[in-house]
C-alpha cells in the first residue's frame, strides 16, 4: 500500500512536468546577471544561489518576500510586470502559483537535458518540481499526551481543543495551496464546511507556518498544522514537539506533500543567465543540499540522495492531488477563504 502510494504521488508530479536529470553548469561572462523571485526561505535558497554566483560569475540579483505574503505576493508581481519582465527565475515553494503563471502564458517551456526514463532530451515544460515538504501537525508533547494525539487535519476544529490549535492564514504559500488541494480532494462543499467549523472553533490564525510551529513550541498552541521545514527548526532547538503525519487510517486523506517549482520568465531581461541558473538548480546536488540541510526537504530526483529525516510518500500514505485540478479551485477557495479570514490574496 505504502510503495503504491509513493509510486502514485510521483507519478502525479511526473504527469505534470518531467523530473529533470540535469548534470553540470556552463561558466558564463562574469559580468552577466540573473534576477530571481525565490519564495522559498531566504535561510534556505540563499546559500544555494551565493555558490551558483561564486561557481558562475553569474551575479544574483534575489527578490524575497515576506512570511506572510510569500508565493502569492511574488507571483502577482510577475503578474504586474508581464509587459516589461523584471524577473528572470522563479523558485516557487509551492506548484498551484506556478501553474497559474503557466496558464497566463508568463513563463517560457524548458527542456530538460533527460527524462525520468533516462531519455536523452525531455519534452519542454513550463515548470520543472524539485523537492517536496509535507503538510503535517506539530504537537507540543508537553501539552498533549500520547493518547490526545490529533491523527487528521479535522482534529484542528474538535471542541476538545477549542482555541488552542493554529495554522496560517490560508490565503497565502503553502497554507493557500493545501486549502485549494482540499477544495479539489474533498469537494466545495466539505472543503467550505472544514474551514467553518475551524473558525467556529477558534483555530488561531498566525501571519505565517513559522508562527504557527513557534507558538507550538512556546505552548501558546497545544498543536497547529504547519510546514515540515518549520517543524523541523523546531525539533532541531530541542523543543518539545513532535511531528504527527495526518490522516494515515486505512483509506484516509492522506497527508499533503508539496513540491518546489522552479519556471523561466517568458522574455525575461537576461535569457542565458536564467537558463543557466535554472540548468544549476536541476542538478541532483541541489535536492540533496535542501535534504540534508535545516529545511529537511524530500529530493523527487531518483538521481538524489535522501539525507532528509521527513519520512518521504510510500513510508507515509501521501495525499493524491490532481494539481491541475487544485488550479482549477483555486479562484473559488480564495473567495470564500477571503470572506472567511478577510484580507488580500
Amino acid at each position: 500500500m505504502h510503495c503504491n502510494q509513493k509510486a502514485r504521488f510521483l507519478m502525479a508530479v511526473v504527469a505534470a512536468a518531467v523530473m529533470p536529470l540535469w548534470a553540470g553548469s556552463c561558466v558564463s561572462e562574469s559580468n552577466q546577471e540573473v534576477v530571481v523571485y525565490a519564495a522559498l526561505d531566504r535561510e534556505f535558497s540563499q546559500p544555494i544561489l551565493d555558490d551558483f554566483a561564486r561557481e558562475t560569475g553569474i551575479e544574483v540579483r534575489a527578490k524575497f518576500d515576506t512570511e506572510a505574503t510569500k508565493t502569492v505576493g511574488l507571483a502577482e508581481a510577475i503578474v504586474a510586470q508581464r509587459d516589461r519582465p523584471r524577473c528572470d527565475l522563479f523558485w516557487n515553494n509551492e506548484i498551484l502559483n506556478t501553474i497559474r503563471l503557466e496558464r497566463e502564458g508568463l513563463l517560457e517551456p524548458y527542456v530538460a537535458a533527460e527524462g525520468p526514463d533516462g531519455s536523452e532530451r525531455s519534452p519542454p515544460r513550463a515548470w520543472q518540481a524539485i523537492a517536496a515538504r509535507a503538510r503535517i501537525l506539530l504537537v507540543n508533547t508537553r501539552i498533549v499526551g500520547k493518547e490526545e494525539r490529533p491523527r487528521g487535519i479535522r482534529d484542528l476544529a474538535d471542541p476538545k481543543w477549542r482555541g488552542r490549535t493554529g495554522m496560517a492564514k490560508p490565503l497565502f504559500g503553502t497554507t493557500a495551496t493545501h486549502a485549494a488541494c482540499l477544495f479539489a480532494v474533498w469537494g466545495e462543499a466539505d472543503a467550505k464546511g472544514f474551514f467553518r467549523a475551524c473558525r467556529a472553533n477558534e483555530v488561531q490564525v498566525l501571519s505565517g507556518n513559522k508562527q504557527v510551529a513557534v507558538a507550538v513550541a512556546t505552548g501558546r498552541l497545544a498543536f497547529g498544522l504547519t510546514d515540515t521545514d518549520d517543524a523541523i527548526g523546531q525539533i532541531q532547538a530541542g523543543e518539545p514537539v513532535e511531528i504527527v503525519y495526518p490522516d494515515q487510517e486505512p483509506g484516509g486523506l492522506g497527508t499533503l506533500y508539496i513540491p518546489n517549482t522552479l519556471a523561466l520568465i517568458a522574455n525575461r531581461p537576461h535569457p542565458e543567465g536564467g537558463r543557466r541558473l535554472m540548468e544549476a538548480l536541476l542538478q541532483p546536488g541541489v535536492e540533496e543540499r535542501l535534504s540534508e540541510g535545516a529545511s529537511a526537504q524530500v529530493p523527487l530526483n531518483p538521481k538524489a540522495a535522501n539525507r532528509s529525516p521527513i519520512e518521504p510518500p510510500g513510508k507515509v500514505r501521501a495525499m493524491e492531488v490532481d494539481w491541475s485540478g487544485a488550479a482549477d479551485r483555486w479562484p473559488e477557495a480564495m473567495r470564500f477563504l477571503r470572506e472567511e479570514f478577510g484580507g488580500g490574496g
